[in-house]
């Protein structure tokens, strides 16, 4: 089934209060063009799961500053001094990961999982000690599987059936979450015909694939990063 969508019919499926899983590792990866749209459209009170907040401006950032997040589920906001502000002002709840555990919590969701055991961060400030349970003699934390109503991401090629192929860091968190949402809407620059990408090839299934939107090669924001990384 071809699962090429226009923009904004793939965006305006996302209600407001939507949980929507953000693909990208900083810039790399990240879905800038659906972002734009979904910022353009509204919808608010959104719970957002990405690895970082972007850059003040910039992919995820920019829904933030219009308000339209009520959470955010990361690994670190280091880098967007705007986010932090919002933070320390109650004006945007964050809930911090470490960056390995956010991956595995978005992976065993994908697998059907509920959950697993870490002592990762265990005698940290991270660590809710209602989540600690003894097992088999050792002090282990409660890690709750996180799933999304919606994964937004960026592939370096899909074809018109939704068979997805990424690049560099980009693969460090799209395939999984991925497979943790209930509907993954693609951008990508490169829509290819059936049968173009091989299967060795595939990354990520269109069995987990909803729509496929096709974007210009660079937005506006990808552009800017490039900039600044050229200085």
């Amino acid at each position: 089934m071809d699962k090429q969508r226009e923009i904004g019919d793939a965006i305006a499926c996302i209600p407001d209060g939507a949980s929507i899983m953000v693909g990208g590792f900083g810039s790399p990866g990240t879905p800038f063009s659906l972002l734009d749209e979904l910022m353009r459209q509204g919808q608010s009170r959104l719970t957002l799961i990405k690895n970082d907040a972007n850059e003040v401006g910039l992919g995820i950032s920019k829904l933030i500053e219009n308000g339209q997040v009520s959470k955010l589920i990361t690994t670190h906001i280091g880098l967007n001094k705007r986010v932090i502000e919002l933070m320390n002002t109650g004006q945007l709840e964050v809930r911090f990961h470490p960056q390995g555990i956010l991956a595995e919590k978005i992976r065993v969701a994908g697998a059907g999982s509920y959950g697993f055991l870490s002592d990762i961060g265990i005698d940290t400030e991270i660590t809710d000690p209602a989540e600690i349970i003894d097992w088999e003699g050792k002090k282990l934390k409660i890690e709750a599987a996180i799933a999304a109503d919606f994964a937004l991401i960026s592939a370096e090629r899909a074809d018109v059936y939704g068979n997805l192929c990424y690049s560099a860091t980009a693969m460090n968190f799209s395939p999984l979450m991925a497979m943790a949402a209930e509907q993954v809407i693609v951008e990508t620059a490169n829509v290819m015909r059936a049968g173009d990408i091989i299967p060795e090839q595939v990354h990520t299934p269109s069995a987990f694939v909803t729509a496929v939107v096709h974007v210009a090669k660079l937005s506006a924001d990808y552009q800017v990063m490039e900039g600044r990384c050229e200085h």
